[in-house]
């Protein structure tokens, strides 16, 4: 059965250019469209679709507005179309933590230049493969709810709770591939000492992100190194809306940081993190090769975290698109490092979870709440 996708935006050309585009797919239906979003909400309560492409600045009724009401009334898996501004960005990651899915970058030259291509083009294979992947998923509105922030350095933190309370969590584990001194025999996750945690994701990733890290105490013991798939212009709001959330420090990644226990650092977009090869508590930000495909790489990352920390390492693949992260995962596991990776039933698209699994990389395999869980008592 067809994918069935409601186009939502007040530009006549770009509602007629992502008509185009999915029209030449045989998997994928527009049932309709709608150029603002009052339509959008009338619409999506009369036709059912399984997605939304939603433009975020419209008048009459925005896209935030709209995303909301649909939400709160008929949930559905909603793409949000921005511009790669900082004022976009910031609606946009707003749009991301009231439960859209997914965004694109709406770029109009490069929507134009792939015009008439009908299979070729970025643009168009890019929106193809992204509603095809949330057309078989149900949105999951409660896990976007705004998490109540720990609080930063200076004010009165919860008392710890030990890590008895994840004695019955809500955990889902693979059977281990191969021998893992985090696994125990009744099926539970040991919290490993370790100097290091690396987690890579793409789609949903800034929603998890957001729903693990809110709930982290500022005492975090090791550096956090975070890479999300993200163009430039988002990475540095979506550290700043990180760092406003949580107790932890959070920063958009610069060459030359150091290492900091209780810091996270996000690799900015269009760019590679990694850690020096001769000191591993000091990051390196660097030019990606065009080769790349991931721009920045959750590969990369990891294989640089394999070297530096070997064994002592921990690695984290949430919910996203594609495989990146898996051939990183291998490394990490030849020096001995632990791989989590998150459950099917709470991922948005159970891509790069799925490769690492597959590849039998996990040591685990955790739902969201459980990860939470784990980074909220680590240590403690």
């Amino acid at each position: 059965m067809a994918v069935r996708v409601l186009v939502v935006d007040d530009s006549v050309f770009f509602r007629n250019r992502i008509k185009q585009i999915l029209a030449h797919h045989p998997d994928i239906e527009v049932v309709d469209t709608a150029k603002n979003g009052a339509e959008a909400v009338a619409k999506v309560k009369l036709l059912h679709p399984d997605v939304v492409t939603m433009d975020v600045e419209m008048p009459e009724m925005d896209g935030i507005t709209a995303l909301k009401q649909i939400m709160a009334e008929n949930p559905c898996q909603v793409v949000m179309l921005s511009t790669l501004t900082r004022r976009s960005a910031a609606v946009t990651l707003e749009a991301l933590s009231l439960g859209a899915a997914d965004y694109m970058e709406k770029d109009a030259r490069e929507w134009v230049a792939g015009s008439g291509q009908s299979d070729a083009g970025a643009v168009e294979k890019i929106l193809a493969e992204k509603i095809l992947a949330l057309g078989g998923r149900k949105p999951r509105p409660g896990l976007h709810s705004r998490p109540e922030p720990v609080a930063k350095p200076g004010a009165a933190l919860r008392a710890p709770v030990s890590t008895a309370a994840l004695t019955r969590p809500s955990t889902q584990l693979t059977e281990p591939k191969s021998s893992s001194q985090f696994v125990k025999r009744d099926g539970k996750v040991r919290i490993p000492d370790c100097g290091i945690v690396s987690i890579g994701s793409s789609t949903g990733g800034p929603a998890a992100l957001q729903f693990i890290l809110t709930q982290i105490p500022a005492d975090f013991p090791v550096p956090v190194l975070i890479t999300q798939h993200m163009p430039k212009a988002f990475t540095s709001v979506f550290a700043k809306r990180l760092d406003d959330l949580c107790a932890v420090t959070v920063k958009e990644a610069e060459n030359g940081d150091k290492l900091i226990a209780g810091h996270v650092y996000l690799a900015p977009g269009g760019q590679q993190m990694i850690l020096d090869p001769s000191n591993a508590g000091k990051l390196i930000i660097r030019e990606s090769d065009e080769r790349m495909t991931y721009k920045p790489s959750v590969d990369l990352t990891f294989a640089s975290v394999a070297k530096g920390y070997g064994r002592r390492a921990v690695a984290l693949v949430l919910t996203g698109m594609g495989a990146d992260g898996c051939d990183g995962a291998r490394l990490l596991k030849t020096v001995g490092a632990t791989v989590w990776a998150q459950d099917k039933e709470s991922c948005t698209i159970f891509g790069m979870p799925k490769a690492v699994i597959d590849a039998e990389l996990a040591d685990a395999v955790l739902n969201l709440d459980s990860i939470r869980q784990l980074f909220k008592h680590w240590g403690h």
